[in-house]
């Protein structure tokens, strides 16, 4: 019989600092057992959105940015805030729509995904959208330069494969795609070579 897990009980809780990217409270917690833990950090977020997006010819939309934290130009997904009064799904075509100026085309949630449950409270919507088209110019906020890159799915799996995808809330919905779609496995190692 599996072991009944029960909440925790939040006895306190105060802000250490909330800005619009960094919110952060420690939380006075009582465990089941009656021990009390006096500080568990807690970091606010709100839900993000990521997409999977492939175009008309079947060429998946990528980005490249400089990510501060880690020092190093990425290749990601497009992905960003899902603001307030919209849909995860809205959100996503928002942003994909802003970061490369494509969209249209039809869409499906895959997977939603915490960044890590034990001390942050937010989710990742993940998409795919197939068949979009580029419709528009880049509409970049004033702290993003982003270079939208078209790239053969197979390309895309052998960045993976080779740990090149260093963000896990991306990786994670690529993964997936690629288990429900295996012909783009093969022969991967070619395409990252040319």
């Amino acid at each position: 019989m599996p072991k009944e897990i029960k909440k925790w009980q939040t006895l306190a809780s105060r802000y250490l600092i909330r800005r619009p990217w960094l919110t952060a409270r420690v939380d006075t917690v009582q465990l089941p057992d009656g021990r009390v833990n006096p500080e568990h950090y807690v970091l606010e977020y709100p839900d993000w959105v990521n997409v999977i997006a492939l175009t008309t010819s079947g060429e998946m939309v990528m980005i490249r940015q400089y990510r501060h934290a880690v020092d190093k130009v990425l290749v990601e997904l497009c992905a960003g805030v899902s603001e307030p009064g919209e849909t995860p799904e809205q959100s996503a075509r928002r942003e994909l729509l802003e970061e490369t100026g494509y969209a249209g085309g039809n869409w499906r949630e895959v997977m939603t995904i915490g960044q890590n449950p034990s001390i942050c409270n937010n989710v990742t919507h993940c998409f795919v959208a197939e068949g979009v088209q580029r419709v528009a110019e880049q509409n970049l906020d004033a702290s993003e330069d982003i270079e939208v890159l078209l790239m053969p799915p197979r390309q895309v799996y052998a960045l993976l494969r080779d740990n090149q995808m260093l963000q896990a809330l991306m990786a994670a919905p690529l993964w997936r795609y690629f288990a429900e779609h295996p012909h783009w496995r093969q022969d991967s190692r070619h395409d990252v070579e040319n």
